[in-house]
């Protein structure tokens, strides 16, 4: 006989929703009040959950902030990704899933390493001119320059990992002969990613399309004549 009691609710749905809310609560809150006003009292009433329900979690408030974004960034990876995928759609659907999970993981590389390195950077304009992943994006690094157990940790966790990608996509082109041997890529990548955070830091000039291009064509070919 069928039992007529309604079926327990799913803890793991229910956990994935109530930390969605809290990411989405410490982002609004860290962009409308700033990184020494938001407090973990904040975060926990923004989402409709307890405090006891963000300790568990984790450890502060700067954990918290931290990780949701991580997670936001995540989300534009994955949309640049399937943005990439949409626009190449006459490719079987199998090698889409190929390439759209490698490139959630990485830059691509289709063997041309400026189209590649265009790609990435004209998603990362996106991501810097989208109000929802620029005002917490400063916010955040607006912190990191006075606090700096806030600064490393940003660095450690959510700047170098991407600035690996581009380590690892220079010494493919390197093994492939496309960039000189001597070439050290950790100090390459700068000279394309620092220009880009530092005019978008600091409003120098515009965030375009053409600008990125631009620099990885200095980057890539030089200044001297050809």
């Amino acid at each position: 006989m069928a039992s007529n009691n309604p079926a327990p609710p799913d803890s793991t749905r229910r956990s994935e929703r109530s930390r969605r809310a809290i990411y989405d609560a410490a982002i609004a809150l860290v962009v409308e009040v700033g990184y020494p006003k938001t407090t973990i009292e904040g975060i926990a009433a923004r989402a409709g959950v307890g405090k006891q329900t963000i300790y568990r979690w984790w450890g502060s408030k700067a954990d918290v902030l931290l990780e949701a974004f991580l997670d936001l960034s995540e989300q534009a990876a994955r949309t640049a990704a399937q943005e990439r995928e949409d626009r190449e759609g006459q490719e079987d659907r199998e090698g889409q899933e190929g390439r759209a999970s490698q490139e959630s993981q990485g830059i691509p590389d289709t063997g041309d390493l400026a189209a590649d390195l265009r790609f990435v950077l004209r998603a990362t304009v996106d991501e810097l001119r989208d109000p929802k992943f620029e005002a917490p994006s400063r916010a955040l690094a607006a912190e990191g320059v006075v606090n700096e157990e806030l600064g490393r940790r940003f660095v450690a966790q959510l700047l170098e990992p991407q600035l690996q990608l581009y380590v690892d996509r220079l010494r493919s082109a390197q093994e492939a002969g496309q960039v000189r041997p001597g070439i050290d890529p950790r100090i390459a990548l700068e000279l394309f990613v620092s220009p880009l955070a530092q005019r978008w830091l600091q409003y120098t000039g515009p965030i375009t399309y053409e600008y990125t291009d631009t620099l990885v064509d200095y980057a890539l070919n030089g200044l001297a004549p050809r």
